[in-house]
C-alpha cells in the first residue's frame, strides 16, 4: 500500500514539472527563461565546434541542421594561434543576428580544468569601479582577432536588417567571451537588445563585475547541467565575498529527479545572487562529462588533444589569411531571407 502511494506520488511530481519548468518569467529583472530557445541556442554553441570551415562557413556540417536550418553566416573568424573560433550570422526563424563562441578544444580540457582552480582576479574592467576579472578571459575576447571580426559583422548586419535583436552563446569558455561580448556590445557600442545565454560557463569576475554586469545585460541566461564542474570555477570562497570569483545572474541548473523510468529533467531558474546555493552549488561539481552534453546536445571539439582546421581553398574569395593564419571568411546577404522576414511582417503578413 504504502509503494502504491509513494508510487502515485513520484507520477505527480512529473506531471507537475513537465507542465511547469519549461518557459518561465522572472519579474524582477524582466529576465525570461524559455526552454525553446534554450534548445535552439545549444545547438549554435555546439555548431561553433566544428573544425571543417567550408561546411561551417555554408552551413552544411552535419550539426547545421533541425533547429538552426536556415542560418546564414555573415562572418566566421578563426583565431589560429590562440585556437579560438566565433561567428556572427542571421537566423530567420528567430529573426535575430546570433553570434557564437567556441569553448575549449579536445582534451585540453582537462588541463584548462585543472589551470581553472588557481586563477586569479587579476585584471580591472575598464570604467567599473572595484570591477575585477579574470585576465585569460577577457583577453580571450578583447585582445584577440574575434572582437574586431564580431564587432565588424555586428555593424554590418545592422545597417542592412535594423536594430533586430543580438543574442550571444557560447559553451565553456566560449560562454565567458560571450558574457564579454554581450557587456561589450552594451557598454561600449550602445546596442539595444542584446540576450546573452551561455551553457555550463565558468565564473568570470568578482561580486562588483557580476554587479554591474546583470545591471548592463539583464537579459543574461546562465545554463547549468548537473554536475558539472566547470561552473564551479574558479573557486568561490565564501567568507571572502569581495575577493572571490562570483557568478553573475540569471543561472537556470538543469538536473533529474526521480528515478528509473520516472526519472525527469527539472529547469530550476535560481535567484537573483548569482550564488543560489539551492541550485549548482548545492551539489559538488566534478562531472566532465556533464559538461559536455547539454538539452541532450553534445558539446566540444571533433578532434582531441590539439587545435585543427579544414578550408576547401575556393573560401579564400570570401576572405582573408594573415601571417599568423587566423582566418577571417565574410559574405553580404544584401538579400537575405531574414531581410523578407522583417519585411513581410512590416506589412502585417505571417511566415
Amino acid at each position: 500500500m504504502e509503494g502504491r502511494v509513494l508510487l502515485k506520488g513520484v507520477i505527480f511530481m512529473c506531471l507537475i514539472a513537465c507542465s511547469t519548468a519549461r518557459e518561465l518569467k522572472v519579474k524582477d529583472q524582466g529576465t525570461i527563461y524559455n526552454h525553446t530557445l534554450a534548445t535552439i541556442l545549444v545547438e549554435y554553441a555546439a555548431s561553433v565546434y566544428v573544425s571543417d570551415l567550408t561546411e561551417l562557413f555554408t552551413w552544411t556540417c552535419p550539426k547545421c541542421n533541425d533547429l538552426t536550418k536556415g542560418f546564414q553566416i555573415l562572418e566566421l573568424i578563426v583565431d589560429v594561434k590562440r585556437c579560438l573560433q566565433a561567428f556572427v550570422g542571421v537566423a530567420p526563424d528567430l529573426n535575430a543576428i546570433v553570434i557564437a563562441f567556441r569553448g575549449t578544444q579536445g582534451t585540453s580540457i582537462q588541463n584548462w580544468i585543472a589551470d581553472l582552480y588557481w586563477k586569479q582576479l587579476d585584471i580591472e574592467y575598464p570604467g567599473m569601479e572595484d570591477a575585477m576579472v579574470h585576465h585569460g578571459f577577457y583577453s580571450a575576447y578583447h585582445n584577440t582577432t574575434l572582437r574586431p571580426g564580431v564587432l565588424s559583422a555586428v555593424e554590418s548586419a545592422k545597417e542592412q536588417y535594423g536594430d533586430i535583436p543580438l543574442m550571444v552563446t557560447g559553451h565553456s569558455m566560449g560562454g565567458a567571451m560571450a558574457a564579454f561580448c554581450g557587456l561589450d556590445l552594451t557598454v561600449n557600442y550602445g546596442s539595444r537588445n542584446v540576450s546573452v545565454m551561455t551553457f555550463g560557463q565558468p565564473r568570470i569576475g568578482n561580486a562588483a563585475f557580476a554587479s554591474y554586469y546583470s545591471k548592463w545585460v539583464p537579459n543574461t541566461i546562465r545554463v547549468t547541467h548537473e554536475h558539472d564542474i566547470v561552473p564551479h570555477l574558479p573557486p568561490y570562497y565564501y567568507y571572502f565575498p569581495q575577493k572571490t570569483y562570483h557568478h553573475f545572474p540569471r543561472e537556470v541548473w538543469l538536473h533529474n529527479l526521480g528515478f528509473g523510468l520516472l526519472s525527469y529533467t527539472v529547469e530550476k531558474v535560481c535567484d537573483d545572487s548569482g550564488e543560489d546555493p539551492s541550485c549548482s552549488r548545492s551539489v559538488a561539481g566534478r562531472s566532465i562529462k556533464d559538461h559536455l552534453t547539454y538539452y541532450g546536445v553534445r558539446l566540444g571539439g571533433e578532434e582531441s588533444g590539439f587545435c585543427k582546421i579544414v578550408m576547401d581553398d575556393r573560401l579564400a574569395a570570401y576572405g582573408k589569411v594573415d601571417v599568423d593564419g587566423n582566418v577571417n571568411l565574410s559574405r553580404d546577404f544584401s538579400a537575405s531571407v531574414l531581410r523578407m522576414n522583417v519585411e513581410s511582417n512590416e506589412e502585417g503578413r505571417s511566415i
